[in-house]
């Protein structure tokens, strides 16, 4: 299994490359580009009337001239702008260890602090851009000092036409929405929609995102329809603008690029434009991913009756937490006595070698003192972790509260889910004990559609992890869904605190007990497979230590997809598999054999279907 002492270990940082900055005066006028270090993305900014920017990847336009600027106290600054002075360029190429898809992050780029004036005023400030290889990204700096209020930016993108979108509409504050799909130019007039938003661009270019990273001390970003191929950064939590003291540094609006969806599943950009964690959270041995099995689904609100049951379970699982929510707190009667039972069952759970997590609505620990109480008690008894449920829309006070939150939990060695929330935006980086959040339509939801399914895992999991609470094999619980295509989602969605939706019961009874009981809630290495479509059929080859887990959920279309088994080390491997049923969609199809690294393996995909591999190297 994982070990947390290598999560993010500053150790094991390898600075391979900083360039020192070189400096030079531009005109006003004069066309900015910086360049990714492979060369294929290039970022233009041009200074003017009103400042702009533009996107080539591999040599096709991407993003088409757009407008930039922040607006303070009323003022653009993103108008009548000019260079002030020397530009400072860097390169920087470092390697860091993180959790989720793989374990070794890429953080490799070139970069250009742009020292600019903008405004009626003339007003000084700094615009900051980065190339990555598979993207770019910019933000805006502006030296104050006391208050001031931000208006909001005049930021878009400008997208070819014709790029397909993949989006969540904006009629939601909780990220909870389905996703939809439409072309650019063909959208209505003024349509909101949440970021990100993932792309496919036309002719083959590739694939990309379009989205926010490292928010904090900010109002959360929406995007908004503007004419037909723009789209236009707005706050809807703070529709009148925020106030702050002192410096502004907006949070990075990203453009994500990847040639194909091996690379943008595979994307650290969002990670990288994030500070790396402290000494002390980067080697801290109590962060420790697992799976989780939850009662909520199944079970509703928690019987005190029944929680160790759950428990043993979760032992007879072999897994590592069980989360106890929402309802523990009416435990013979509230408050003392309720802590006092759940302490109990904190201490049963440690004697079967489980550790509980429990849930907390937000309203209890958003002050400071609310949650020093909060969380000291919960340390006492034991907790590794807390669901912290409901807080408000993400306007900038709310957004700050997740950083302070995660802060103050650190304080107290507890690690953090995320519920009801905001989409993450690689803050996990420097809070490694927040190990998963929701912002999303999960199992929860019900049967989701298998447009949804299909699209999640490049789009929503290449902005962070997420608590899809997946897999239930409860036949009435399918809705045309099959046990193949419950099953695929736990090795699909990815959360470091894989919450596993069903009782453990159905898992130990089940064809796929000894899959269940293997699956890990982090990955060494993914991949990809051929075949697959956003929004048609995901298909994954997950590896942990020498052992591969393969992935499939398809769309409504029946298919048969073809799996080269290359990626396998040498030697013969042992492979179980977990097929689809002809006849109902309420079975597995088991099989198991030895395979090769030269195999190719041909699955059946019913309609809503799925599969799922696990393979071993096969002792002789």
């Amino acid at each position: 299994m994982f070990s947390p002492k290598r999560c993010i270990s500053k150790t094991e940082f390898a600075l391979l490359a900083v360039v020192a900055w070189t400096a030079f005066t531009a005109s006003a006028a004069e066309t900015i580009k910086v360049k990714s270090p492979d060369g294929r993305v290039v970022i233009q900014i041009q200074p003017g009337d009103h400042l702009t920017y533009s996107v080539q990847f591999n040599h096709a336009a991407v993003v088409n001239p757009s407008r930039m600027g922040i607006i303070i106290d009323g003022v653009d600054l993103g108008d009548h702008t000019a260079v002030n002075g020397k530009l400072e360029r860097t390169k920087v190429n470092e390697h860091y260890l993180t959790i989720g898809v793989h374990t070794n992050a890429i953080n490799h780029y070139a970069a250009a602090v742009i020292p600019l004036t903008g405004g009626a005023a003339a007003a000084p400030w700094q615009l900051e851009v980065r190339a990555y290889n598979d993207g770019v990204a910019y933000r805006y700096h502006v030296a104050e000092s006391g208050p001031h209020h931000i208006n909001g930016e005049s930021t878009e993108w400008q997208l070819p036409i014709g790029t397909t979108i993949w989006h969540q509409s904006a009629d939601n504050r909780s990220y909870e929405a389905r996703y939809e799909i439409d072309i650019v130019g063909q959208m209505g007039a003024s349509h909101r929609l949440m970021a990100p938003a993932a792309l496919k661009f036309t002719g083959n270019t590739g694939y990309g995102l379009m989205t926010e990273a490292n928010l904090i001390h900010y109002s959360d970003m929406a995007l908004y329809a503007r004419g037909p191929v723009g789209f236009k950064a707005v706050f809807h939590d703070d529709p009148k603008g925020w106030d702050q003291d002192g410096d502004v540094v907006s949070p990075w609006r990203v453009t994500l690029l990847a040639k194909d969806l091996n690379t943008l599943v595979n994307s650290d950009l969002i990670k990288n434009l994030c500070p790396p964690p402290s000494p002390d959270l980067a080697n801290a041995a109590w962060i420790k991913p697992g799976r989780s099995i939850w009662h909520w689904l199944t079970g509703g609100g928690p019987k005190l009756e029944e929680q160790k049951t759950w428990i043993d379970g979760t032992k007879a699982m072999g897994y590592e937490y069980y989360l106890v929510d929402d309802g523990w707190r009416d435990w013979n009667g509230g408050g003392y006595n309720a802590w006092a039972a759940l302490a109990e069952l904190s201490k049963y759970a440690r004697s079967q070698g489980v550790t509980l997590w429990a849930w907390v609505n937000a309203k209890y620990v958003y002050s400071p003192a609310e949650r020093e109480a909060y969380f000291t008690k919960a340390k006492q008894i034991g907790l590794a972790g807390l669901k912290v449920d409901f807080p408000q829309p993400a306007n900038a006070e709310w957004v700050q509260w997740y950083d302070d939150v995660l802060r103050d939990a650190a304080a107290h060695q507890l690690m953090i889910d995320f519920h009801g929330a905001v989409k993450p935006t690689g803050r996990e980086r420097t809070w490694p004990n927040e190990l998963t959040r929701e912002a999303v339509a999960g199992r929860e939801q019900g049967k989701n559609p298998s447009l949804h399914d299909t699209t999640l895992p490049f789009l929503r999991y290449v902005q962070g992890h997420a608590d899809y609470t997946p897999t239930l094999l409860i036949p009435s619980r399918l809705d045309g869904s099959s046990f193949a295509h419950e099953l695929a989602m736990a090795v699909v969605f990815t959360s470091p605190f894989l919450c596993m939706g069903d009782n453990p019961t159905n898992y130990l009874q089940s064809a796929a007990a000894d899959v269940l009981k293997a699956l890990p809630s982090v990955w060494d290495e993914t991949r990809v497979l051929p075949g697959s479509e956003i929004g048609e059929v995901a298909g994954f080859a997950r590896r942990q230590g020498d052992a591969w887990f393969i992935g499939v959920i398809n769309d409504t279309t029946p298919r048969r997809l073809e799996v080269a088994l290359n990626f396998l080390g040498r030697g013969q491997y042992k492979l179980v598999e977990l097929a689809d049923s002809g006849e109902r969609n309420d079975a597995f199809v088991r099989s198991e054999r030895l395979v090769t690294s030269k195999d190719t393996l041909t699955l059946p995909l019913r309609k809503d279907g799925g599969y799922v591999a696990w393979l071993r190297p096969a002792k002789n």
